[in-house]
């Protein structure tokens, strides 16, 4: 997690700047602003898991000894072929078409996703096609 973090906290302090740079290379708000915002989605995260790490034990991603299988977590059981991801993307697809055509495919897009999401859960609670 620490790992992690140092990368994030990176990713944040270098988009940081470029953005001072930009800011007075250009002076052009639009730009500054969306680097402002990726300097902070790295800091953000990245302090937490800096401040978190500390307060933990080390991950394997932490231990240079450390070797793949130490890293892998239990594998579970995923239905190897499944409609529900299919459905949740057409309702997705949906929504955003509510936003071109009007609010009369919200509905459409609300009952895709939504049986998507119980069809999804059931599926995984019984381990096993629907």
């Amino acid at each position: 997690m620490r790992v992690s973090g140092i990368f994030l906290v990176g990713i944040g302090v270098f988009f940081a700047i470029i953005g001072i740079v930009y800011w007075f290379a250009s002076y052009e708000d639009g730009g500054f602003a969306m680097l402002v915002g990726s300097a902070l989605l790295g800091l953000g995260p990245g302090a937490y898991y800096v401040w978190w790490a500390k307060r933990m034990k080390p991950l394997p991603d932490d231990d240079p000894d450390a070797d793949v299988a130490e890293g892998s977590g239990a594998i579970d059981a995923f239905p190897g072929s499944s409609i529900w991801p299919f459905i949740l993307g057409m309702g997705a697809t949906f929504a955003v078409l509510t936003f071109v055509f009007g609010l009369w495919m919200a509905p459409i897009a609300a009952a895709l996703i939504l049986s998507a999401a119980i069809g999804g859960t059931v599926e995984s609670r019984r381990g096993g096609t629907v």
